[in-house]
């Protein structure tokens, strides 16, 4: 397979990349080496192989029915759609206000500019806003491709300038698995981690929108695109560990405790470069950063608006579950008014917020991810695309591990 054709088979996978690296690589990951070492390394990589088949089967459904997973969701009944979208779709703002506030947050320290973290919201929302509604797909699958390349070379240079400070005997500690506070974050880490598992919709409409205008015998094979979402996902994986081992390297190694401030949070991590490392890594750093987080969040403004149209459409009858212009245009706005609502009424403490929102993708998560399962498994779709028996007792052990991880997160909170 050529470059040019890995780039197709791969789009909907690196646009998936672009929006999950962001809030679960900058801060949870760069938190949880700044907190423990490299003792969650193993976590995050667990984590990543445990979700790969939820987000998986969103580009398998996609490519070979040619509709959207939520089309999936109203074959299994009548109550799979509504159920999707009071677990993922509600709590969809909240999601894209911690995106939002964190690349707010680095602009402010990159920039130096003296504005309130909330008008600088605004604006990065005005700016995501304008350039998917001017530029549209096409725009956001260049865009991302250029800012993922910049992000994948400026990490792993980082980490990797960072690597002689890592106390690598903290690889060995477990004494976090006994801290019921550790055990709350490792969910909240865990939520966000590459991404929520409802990003999974998005997913297959991100691989309906890129094929849309392929005839049939232009289409990839089954095996060139699983091949192609399988990189694009493991740079998301290769990515968390970076992060998790620039704040051991930087932060843990030095006793420093990660701030719990969106501005102080970014400001401290490019500082604490520029002072330990050097200008140099100090400026990959904040390239890196600033590059999560613009991919991130245009990705997730788009998948977003592409999630609440789908579901509209299946209400009204579109088995196809793709929004119109007009509907994708009026959710995007709609969408970042609420943004705009929640930043207002919940700015006291971004860490708490951040844990709050991961936490709560990573209840619901499990629940996304059986929806997944049974589309994938029950479904009508050709029997030579669902997926062979490794990837499906993959899928239901991830499955059974979250909703176990969820239990004890419900149990830690009564206790």
């Amino acid at each position: 397979m050529d470059f040019r054709a890995w780039q197709r088979a791969a789009a909907p996978g690196l646009i998936f990349s672009g929006s999950a690296i962001g809030v679960s690589h900058l801060v949870q990951s760069t938190r949880a080496g700044a907190m423990f070492g490299l003792a969650l390394i193993v976590i995050i990589v667990l984590i990543n192989a445990l979700k790969y088949p939820a987000f998986r089967f969103g580009m398998d459904y996609a490519h070979a029915t040619r509709r959207t997973i939520i089309g999936g969701y109203r074959e299994l009944g009548p109550w799979a759609v509504p159920l999707y979208a009071l677990s993922s779709l509600t709590i969809a703002p909240i999601g894209l206000a911690a995106v939002t506030v964190t690349t707010a947050a680095i602009l402010a320290a990159l920039t130096g500019v003296q504005l309130p973290i909330l008008a600088l919201a605004a604006s990065a929302i005005a700016a995501t806003i304008l350039l998917l509604l001017v530029g549209g797909f096409g725009w956001l699958d260049g865009l991302n491709k250029i800012l993922i390349a910049f992000l994948t070379v400026a990490t792993i240079t980082a980490s990797a300038l960072a690597l002689p400070r890592v106390d690598w005997q903290s690889m060995a500690n477990v004494e976090w698995s006994l801290d019921p506070m550790a055990l709350l974050f490792v969910v909240a880490l865990a939520g966000f981690m590459p991404s929520p598992i409802g990003q999974s919709v998005q997913v297959s409409l991100w691989t309906l929108k890129a094929q849309e205008d392929e005839a049939e015998g232009e289409r990839m094979s089954m095996g060139a695109m699983r091949k192609g979402f399988f990189a694009a996902y493991m740079l998301t994986g290769i990515l968390a560990v970076c992060f998790c081992v620039m704040g051991a390297g930087v932060m843990h190694s030095g006793g420093i405790a990660p701030e719990s401030g969106a501005a102080d949070l970014a400001s401290q991590i490019i500082g604490l470069y520029r002072e330990t490392l050097g200008t140099i890594p100090a400026y990959l750093a904040a390239i890196a950063a600033l590059c999560v987080m613009a991919t991130t969040m245009i990705a997730s403004f788009d998948g977003a608006a592409r999630g609440f149209g789908a579901v509209y459409e299946e209400y009204r009858g579109n088995t196809g579950g793709r929004a119109s212009e007009s509907g994708y245009a009026f959710f995007l706005l709609a969408l970042a008014a609420l943004c705009l609502f929640i930043l207002a009424m919940m700015m006291e403490s971004f860490s708490v917020f951040i844990d709050l929102v991961t936490s709560i993708y990573f209840v619901v998560g499990p629940v996304i991810a059986l929806l997944n399962h049974l589309v994938i498994t029950r479904c009508d779709m050709p029997e030579e695309h669902r997926p062979n028996a490794y990837i499906r007792l993959l899928s239901v052990t991830g499955i059974v591990i979250m909703f176990g991880m969820a239990a004890m997160f419900f149990a830690l909170k009564a206790g």
